[in-house]
């Protein structure tokens, strides 16, 4: 397939390096491919034949359909970024690159359909130990995520659904019961997640009393079974099928190992061993070799991994340690992962993990490292810097200077439940969108100067990346 790219004077030289001898290169009389017409290239092609596909910027907004007519050769949007123009040339015989859609976004979005399509197949074809309400539990399937709701008991009915509305992408619920809850009040809380997802749900609390709770209102899952309760509620277990997280009575292997056997003696069958993760500074290490061992002694017994316990216990952003915690899953042979969102700094963990546990099956599959699978966690940082940055003329150095009130008045901008707000006396003008807010704040005459509408501008902005990051932000807030 012979393909020519379109550019401008001023990223020629990039495409031109990027291309290599894939694809011929045409430079027009313009210093930004941005501003490429059809009539301007029209022109351009009079002495050029031949070609199969010819690419104009990502970023172009005219439409070249009328000139791909013409000329009897399809003219397409390319990538947006030269960075990406190597995998567009790459994928250029299998995929058909539109005239709307830029082609970096087209093949991102043909990726990643790829992969979920692949991770589909794979979890189809997977073996398992046993399952959960249709979902697959050890053997070869895919690591889940189990997502526990802390204090449940604690929470009212609407509280609670909201809470599980959030975590949709877990594949188990749990229910953490505190210590002071009732039988009752244990029955309230899975009684209502079982009428608001068709997921399993687990309860978790060592005390017998609110494991038969549980069982009774219908419980698919228990957390926890150990020497302190095993005897008392075992035969319950077993007789009624559910499944059950088996852990130590301290932290030792040969615990659990005596404490899964146990189980199995009292003929419950669908077992989880829970070697118990401890956090950093608390035997991090010596856990994870206790987890290995487990796998090593008991290939057949699905295996529980805490992430959870590890990224609650850390002052760091936790998209990166629940990417490498899943990793560390991975090779540990681990079924199910146990996360929550207990605190401010682990919002969105339940997503991380889950992405995580779906690029780590993915790299397995393919026997590779979890990169440019077509699924990622990147989120504040790049894959790649881009290449085509625009060269600077005319640079004269910024300068503050003092803000003049604006004689229409002030706002205070702030985010509550996703949405942001713009408060200005007794009108509060709220959205998801900053260029909307300040459109309406200018339509209704509440913004006169330059200077405020700039302010206003980069405030609504942090407030956006606010929401992005799962973050609280009031007006003048660092970001």
């Amino acid at each position: 397939m012979r393909i020519l790219l379109v550019t401008g004077r001023l990223a020629y030289p990039v495409i031109k390096e990027v291309a290599g001898d894939k694809a011929d290169v045409l430079m027009l009389d313009v210093g930004i491919a941005a501003f490429t017409t059809p009539k301007m290239l029209e022109k351009a092609l009079a002495d050029k034949k031949g070609y199969d596909l010819i690419l104009v910027s990502g970023l172009v907004g005219s439409d070249f359909s009328g000139l791909e007519e013409k000329l009897g050769v399809k003219v397409r949007l390319g990538p947006r970024h030269a960075y990406d123009i190597p995998l567009a040339l790459a994928m250029a015989d299998r995929v058909e690159f539109s005239h709307k859609v830029p082609a970096d976004l087209l093949l991102e979005k043909a990726k990643k359909e790829s992969a979920l399509k692949e991770l589909e197949k794979m979890e189809g074809e997977a073996s398992f130990s046993f399952m959960l309400k249709g979902v697959k539990i050890g053997g070869t399937s895919s690591m889940k995520v189990l997502a526990e709701v802390v204090e449940a008991t604690r929470l009212s009915d609407i509280e609670l659904i909201k809470k599980i509305e959030s975590y949709g992408e877990a594949d188990i619920i749990d229910l953490g019961i505190p210590l002071e809850s009732s039988e009752d009040e244990v029955r309230r809380v899975v009684r209502v997640a079982r009428s608001v997802t068709r997921k399993p749900v687990s309860v978790d609390t060592l005390i017998p009393e609110y494991i038969r709770a549980g069982i009774d209102e219908g419980a698919s899952l228990v957390l926890n079974l150990n020497g302190t309760n095993m005897d008392e509620v075992g035969p319950l277990v077993a007789e009624k099928g559910v499944a059950a997280v088996i852990i130590p009575d301290g932290d030792s292997l040969g615990e659990l190992l005596e404490n899964v056997e146990k189980a199995r003696s009292m003929g419950i069958k669908n077992i989880i061993g829970c070697p118990i993760l401890q956090p950093v500074g608390y035997g991090f290490m010596d856990a994870l070799e206790r987890h290995r061992e487990f796998r090593r002694r008991m290939p057949e017994v699905p295996m529980f991994f805490g992430a959870g316990n590890v990224t609650e216990l850390m002052d760091a952003d936790s998209i990166g340690i629940n990417a490498l915690l899943a990793g560390m899953a991975m090779e540990l042979g681990a079924s199910v992962l146990f996360t929550t969102e207990a605190s401010h700094k682990t919002v969105n963990s339940v997503h991380e993990l889950k992405a995580a546990c779906m690029m780590m099956a993915l790299a397995k599959q393919r026997k590779s490292s979890p990169k440019d699978l077509g699924l990622d966690l990147l989120v504040i940082k790049e894959k790649r810097a881009r290449m085509d940055i625009v060269e600077p003329v005319g640079i004269v150095e910024a300068r503050r200077r003092q803000l003049r009130l604006d004689p229409a008045g002030s706002f205070n901008i702030f985010v509550k439940d996703g949405k942001i707000y713009a408060k200005n006396g007794d009108v509060t003008v709220v959205g998801d969108d900053p260029a909307a807010i300040i459109d309406s704040l200018v339509d209704m005459g509440l913004v006169s100067t330059l200077e405020h509408a700039g302010y206003l501008g980069r405030e609504l902005e942090k407030a956006r990346l606010a929401i992005r990051f799962k973050r609280s932000y009031l007006q003048d807030d660092e970001f």
